[in-house]
């Protein structure tokens, strides 16, 4: 495998003006592109050099030895991941997944207010992520560079809530950056997607539990 910088799926001015084209284009052409080539770099000669970003995560979670991996490489996984979880205009839940959410939270104003509540929570730099997580939804926080994929987890929806990905355009102001996102900029699609690829890889029994656990 060779690690490369993914190219953003909208005009980096596409999401203002929420998150700026300046914000925009200066988190990915600099902090999102370094994690990549320090992947790249580090496995290139090495047993990892075809893996997929999700292999190396995995190999090298929790090793002391391969800190600087695992980080590199976990942040290149969640910024891909995270450029994908906003869309212009962003949008509302539907389908299935809007059904758990009000399943789970009691609609989607509670799950904003438990979004945001988590995401604020988090005490220094890391990520908010919407997970499904032993068939339900839940929200999480990682700290600094840890990823849900090393816990088994999946995500649905991630946020960046390292300052860099906010303090541009709203001056450190954590909680209004997280309100902009879930109110004009996540993509729900995606995360439906997300939702949908999972349950097709699963056992079809699973499907049918979550359809049931909605109808409850």
């Amino acid at each position: 495998m060779s690690v490369t910088l993914l190219a953003l799926p909208y005009d980096a001015g596409a999401l203002a003006p929420h998150l700026s084209r300046a914000s925009v284009q200066l988190h990915h052409a600099h902090h999102h592109r370094i994690f990549a080539e320090t992947v790249r770099t580090a496995v290139t000669g090495t047993a990892l050099e075809r893996a997929s970003l999700e292999d190396i995560i995995v190999e090298t979670a929790g090793r002391q030895a391969q800190a600087g991996l695992f980080q590199a490489a976990a942040e290149t996984w969640n910024h891909n991941f995270y450029f994908r979880s906003m869309r212009p205009g962003g949008g509302a839940p539907s389908g299935l997944l809007a059904k758990m959410i009000d399943r789970r939270f009691g609609g989607f104003d509670g799950f904003s207010r438990a979004f945001v509540a988590a995401a604020t929570g988090l005490i220094g730099s890391g990520w908010a992520w919407l997970v499904v997580e032993r068939g339900s939804l839940a929200i999480r926080t990682t700290a600094n560079s840890d990823t849900p994929i090393a816990f088994g987890e999946t995500p649905l929806l991630g946020l960046d809530l390292w300052e860099h990905a906010y303090v541009l355009d709203h001056q450190g102001r954590r909680a209004d950056y997280v309100r902009a996102f879930l109110k004009s900029l996540a993509n729900w699609e995606f995360a439906g997607d997300n939702l949908d690829r999972l349950l097709d890889q699963a056992a079809v029994p699973m499907r049918a539990s979550f359809a049931e656990t909605t109808r409850r």
